[in-house]
C-alpha cells in the first residue's frame, strides 16, 4: 500500500521550502531605475562591494537582477531571517560602510548617484520549490 499522499505526489517528509515552516524568510527588493547607459556602472559598483553584507546576522542571500527586456529598473534582491535582521543591518555602521564607494573609503569624494529613483519592496516567502 502506498504511503499517504503518494498518489498525489505529495510527501509528508519536510524538505526544501516545505521544511522551512516556522522559519519566515523576508525578501527585500530595492528596485533601482537607472538610465540605460548607466546599468553597467551600477553592476560595477555592486561588484566592488560584493560580500559586504554576508556576515550580517540574519542575512540569507543577495542577487542583483539586470533587466533583460528593455526595462531600466534593476532589482537588488536580499533575503533575511526576519524584518528585525534587515532593520538592524539598515541602521548599522556596516550599512553605511558598504554603501560608500572605494573612493570615499580611501578619503576621496563620492561619485554621483547612478540611479534616478528607487523603491523598497518587502515580501514574505509564501511558497515555492527547492528545485
Amino acid at each position: 500500500m502506498a504511503p499517504p499522499g503518494a498518489a498525489s505526489g505529495l510527501s509528508r517528509e519536510p524538505s526544501g521550502l516545505a521544511g522551512m515552516m516556522g522559519h519566515m524568510t523576508v525578501v527585500k527588493i530595492n528596485a533601482i531605475t537607472v538610465p540605460a547607459e548607466s546599468g553597467d556602472e551600477l553592476a560595477r559598483r555592486f561588484a566592488a562591494r560584493a560580500g559586504a553584507v554576508d556576515n550580517q546576522d540574519g542575512f540569507e542571500g543577495f542577487e542583483l537582477l539586470k533587466p533583460a527586456d528593455g526595462r531600466t529598473t534593476w532589482l537588488v534582491v536580499t533575503r533575511w531571517r526576519d524584518d528585525a535582521s534587515f532593520e538592524a543591518w539598515l541602521h548599522s555602521p556596516a550599512f553605511g560602510h558598504g554603501h560608500r564607494s572605494a573612493a570615499e573609503r580611501s578619503g576621496g569624494a563620492a561619485p554621483g548617484p547612478v540611479g534616478v529613483s528607487s523603491e523598497l519592496w518587502s515580501y514574505e516567502v509564501a511558497g515555492g520549490s527547492a528545485g
